[in-house]
């Protein structure tokens, strides 16, 4: 009789074991299914333009390259007024606000009213582009300087273009030292997760313009002040 108690207990205590076993795997799907459910959809790698090698990322890291590439395709979409720079400039200002830091919009805004005012965009069509042989491969080194791993100073080479109607009143060649910041706050309307911050100094002309017209030439500055 004794024989079939203790196996009784036996089977009662596997019983127990196997409850508290199936307790503690129950516990671990909820932690897996509440870590799952709070996962990001979405996850930004930045990889490289040149991808003719390999290279290994961290995934939060932001690598020259793509500072780079981020500063000078908004920069040129900020300049580019293809038909009247009167409402080209302060468009660009509005669709493009979500890669500009609160004091650059701030900033850039102050300028449009002011050349609004003394009316230096009236019918003005400007576009720039980059310098042949002054891009990020032909000298990486001084084109992107890091200061930390949330904050660069990009400097970019540009032609900048005016024309007013069919004559082109200005042609400057400039270099721009732009502050560029992370700002990983909205991926819906930023998934680069950068801004810029506008200048680190002064735009300077890096060498003498282009003949232009007489007309309209009072406003043959690029945008951001440089003379």
């Amino acid at each position: 009789m004794s024989r079939f108690k203790n196996e009784v207990i036996h089977l009662q205590s596997h019983v127990k074991t196997l409850q508290m076993c199936s307790g503690c795997l129950l516990v671990l799907v909820l932690v897996a299914g509440a870590g799952w459910w709070h996962a990001p959809s979405d996850l930004t790698v930045h990889v490289p333009p040149d991808l003719r090698s390999g290279s290994t990322r961290k995934w939060w890291e932001v690598p020259p390259e793509s500072v780079y590439a981020f500063t000078f395709y908004i920069f040129q979409q900020l300049n580019r007024w293809p038909n009247n720079g009167e409402e080209d400039y302060n468009r660009n200002l509005q669709s493009l606000s979500a890669y500009l830091t609160p004091g650059c919009r701030s900033y850039l805004q102050a300028d449009y009213e002011q050349r609004r005012r003394s009316g230096e965009l009236r019918k003005r069509v400007r576009g720039l582009y980059e310098i042949p042989g002054r891009g990020y491969g032909d000298d990486p080194d001084t084109r992107v300087k890091v200061i930390s791993n949330r904050d660069w100073v990009v400097t970019l080479d540009v032609n900048a273009d005016e024309y007013h109607g069919t004559e082109q009143v200005k042609r400057a060649l400039v270099r721009y030292p732009i502050k560029v910041v992370r700002l990983d706050i909205d991926p819906e309307l930023n998934p680069f997760g950068l801004a810029l911050d506008c200048y680190d100094g002064a735009p300077q002309r890096i060498s003498a313009p282009a003949p232009v017209s007489p007309t309209n030439r009072h406003s043959d500055r690029p945008l951001g002040g440089a003379s």
